[in-house]
């Protein structure tokens, strides 16, 4: 049921386009993935979402397995129809929600032990518990139970977790059954390149449909995210998505295909758009800014999306300002079709053979911040 089929590379640079076939339908790739945590991308419904263009949204293990749990939406009929969301949906394994709980979880080499956010019950995750959850919720992609290390931790450490993603991924294969879901392997190592080198080699023979990048944008400086980024792409296989787990600003994003990444997911689009922050062709602005109090312009003078048709900068301040629902909602809708948006023109620019010269105009115009 899935398939990658790589259409296109660039003579310049390592930039891709391809196409990955699901039960519930193509995804064009290089693809940016909105996230719905909970099911839902806050504030949007599943209509508006494919109607600005989007081909695949991300679900959350750990949160939608607390709530409103996975076997209540296996009741339902898979993620898909709980949601109303007949388009691809890939969920990521719960484990970075788990690892990042700190004093709430204990860590062994068979799984992790930890208490809910939500009212400090008692839980334990491992590989095949993962397994179970992401089969019920039904989605086309599913994430193999990971170690992903904190940024700052030592080497020693991160090769502990390494080798725990690398046991973790061949349970995970072993627990996992579906008969249209994809299971991705997830390469760790930190910042440490010769660990990245030696998970990409322990899991490309394990035959994964996909592979991801993850333990990058933990808070590590760009540039030394970009230098992973840019090392360990390369390493997986030409043939299978490559995918960078939660990079989401348009310039991340240009960078990543540069280096050969086919997919990416960020909750950025909608946390700005709940904070009064905007993406823009001249970069992020907060609209809560007094200037913008009589500005009757667009969000984006460069944006065609149905918000900067039709709403003014000072009519969406005060929505914020007042702390209008309206207001966030709209701002989400914008987001996420700013990036939508790039991804397609990044598309066409690598069909056109033009794809340097569109990013490097896209970059200067987006660092010169003139709002």
């Amino acid at each position: 049921m899935f398939s990658f089929e790589l259409l296109k590379k660039s003579s310049k640079s390592n930039a891709r386009l391809g196409v990955i076939n699901t039960t519930h339908g193509k995804i064009e790739t290089p693809i940016f993935m909105p996230v719905g945590t909970g099911a839902t991308v806050k504030t949007m419904i599943a209509e508006e979402l494919e109607a600005i263009g989007a081909q695949i949204i991300l679900g959350n293990t750990y949160h939608l397995y607390l709530r409103p749990g996975h076997e209540l939406i296996k009741k339902a009929g898979g993620l898909h129809k709980f949601m109303n969301w007949h388009k691809p949906i890939l969920t990521d394994s719960g484990g970075f929600q788990v690892f990042s709980l700190n004093n709430l979880n204990k860590i062994t080499d068979n799984g992790v032990t930890f208490r809910s956010h939500l009212d400090g019950s008692k839980h334990y995750f491992d590989p095949k518990k993962s397994m179970e959850v992401q089969m019920a919720l039904g989605s086309d992609i599913a994430m193999a139970f990971d170690e992903c290390a904190p940024y700052g931790a030592d080497y020693d450490y991160t090769k502990l977790a390494l080798e725990r993603t690398t046991s973790w991924a061949k349970e995970s294969l072993a627990s996992h059954q579906h008969e249209y879901q994809a299971l991705f392997g997830i390469v760790q190592g930190g910042m440490f390149k010769d660990l990245r080198k030696r998970s990409a080699e322990e899991l490309i023979p394990l035959d994964f449909p996909g592979y991801a990048i993850g333990g990058l944008s933990v808070g590590e400086p760009p540039e030394l995210m970009l230098e992973m980024q840019e090392f360990t792409a390369p390493l997986l296989p030409e043939n299978k998505p490559r995918y960078v787990m939660g990079v989401g600003t348009p310039d991340y994003l240009i960078n990543g295909v540069k280096a050969g990444i086919d997919m990416f997911d960020c909750v950025l689009p909608t946390r700005l758009g709940r904070n009064g922050g905007v993406l823009s062709h001249r970069g992020y602005f907060s609209i809560r800014r007094a200037e913008f109090f009589d500005d009757f312009t667009p969000l984006d003078h460069d944006c065609d999306c149905y918000v900067c048709k039709n709403y003014s900068r000072s009519y969406i301040r005060h929505l914020i300002k007042s702390n209008e629902i309206t207001g966030f909602r709209l701002l989400t809708w914008h987001n996420v079709y700013f990036l939508l948006k790039l991804m397609e023109n990044i598309r066409k620019s690598l069909r056109e053979d033009n794809f340097e010269s569109f990013s490097n105009d896209f970059l200067n115009k987006y660092y010169d911040k003139v709002f």
